[in-house]
């Protein structure tokens, strides 16, 4: 009985630390680079390889670490029995000391040791935009009058793995960044610049992370058309967009009010009504603000923009468009630009 006893014993020991080990297996690193560029976004990947279907693992890097993804929570693709957690990092000017990540679900408690990447140095070109990307595309760009000498440039980008929010052009005389949007891998932004009148097009390179090579881009920087153009096209105060609007509205009020008159109807009336009301809504004035004499007019809404020019007198406008805490306004002779909140009377 003691050999029996002793046995089953041993039995038991080894069937969990079996079972600990297997417990220990389920969460791994499938994807960490073997190197990055300063300012680099790139992915960081965990595998769960038993999932099971009320599994719904917490993660958590050390929090007393200061490197942190990007995301708390990280983007998730099952495939099969296999679960990938994808967290995404930025990297800095030296190696980049992944944390503790400690893994907390149904079915096991564990963690993955610390990780290191090193960074690497890469030889800049003068073109260079600041951008690592798995890939970047300009969707979209459109070019406006700046100033007589000048044009504005405005590119919508659309980038994957990317460190977006450092782009930046060598020799431009102004250029910002606006309405960043980042939803894990995929990030999207508009890029302007000042361009001087006489340049057609705009060239230059971000580095692929994929195919690890300097990509170009490439836009044009003339106008359309010979129509002249002012910076508030921008955001303009009746784009063409709101003019259909307008005479969808106007057709829609006409057609209904005719029918309750042709079918004696009332719900032809109600829905004239409404319609109406609708219409009336686009021919609500701007709301007027005054702005305080020696408010500087920025070209762009950042705390970095170039001042086109300075108030010289309190005056009334109208209130374009609103960026956090800056209101875009229309100052003399139709110049467009931005004030602070701070400098209104």
């Amino acid at each position: 009985m003691p050999i029996l006893r002793s046995m089953g014993l041993m039995l038991l020991l080894v069937f969990s630390f079996t079972t600990l080990l297997n417990a220990q297996a389920e969460y791994k690193y499938s994807y960490i680079p073997k190197k990055v560029y300063e300012n680099q976004l790139f992915p960081l990947t965990v595998i769960d390889t038993a999932r099971t279907k009320d599994d719904n693992p917490q993660f958590q890097f050390d929090p007393l670490s200061p490197v942190q993804p990007v995301f708390e929570d990280p983007l998730v693709i099952h495939n099969g029995s296999d679960s990938f957690y994808t967290f995404y990092f930025k990297a800095g000017k030296v190696d980049v000391k992944i944390p503790r990540l400690f893994i907390v679900s149904p079915s096991v408690d564990t963690s993955l040791d610390p990780q290191t990447i090193h960074l690497a140095h890469l030889k800049l070109r003068d073109d260079f935009c600041g951008v690592y990307a798995a890939n970047m595309e300009i969707k979209n760009s459109q070019v406006s009058n700046y100033d007589e000498k000048n044009h504005l440039l405005t590119l919508t980008i659309e980038a994957f793995e990317a460190n977006l929010e450092d782009m930046h052009l060598n020799g431009v005389e102004e250029s910002g960044l606006e309405d960043l949007q980042r939803k894990f891998a995929k990030v999207e932004a508009e890029f302007y610049v000042v361009l001087p009148v006489e340049q057609k097009s705009i060239k230059f390179t971000y580095f692929n992370t994929i195919k690890n090579q300097y990509v170009f881009l490439e836009a044009s920087a003339e106008l359309a058309d010979d129509t002249v153009v002012t910076q508030s096209d921008l955001n303009p105060k009746e784009d063409s967009f709101e003019k259909l609007k307008k005479y969808t509205f106007i057709f829609l009020v006409s057609f209904f009010l005719l029918m309750f008159l042709i079918k004696r109807d009332f719900f032809y009336l109600v829905l004239g009504v409404i319609s109406l009301i609708t219409l009336l809504t686009f021919y609500i004035p701007h709301k007027k603000i005054c702005v305080k004499q020696g408010a500087p007019l920025y070209l762009l809404p950042t705390h970095t923009s170039t001042i086109g020019t300075k108030v010289d007198e309190d005056f009334e406008t109208s209130l374009l468009g609103e960026r956090e805490e800056f209101l875009k306004i229309e100052y003399k002779n139709g110049i467009i630009g931005w004030i602070k909140n701070e400098d209104l009377c």
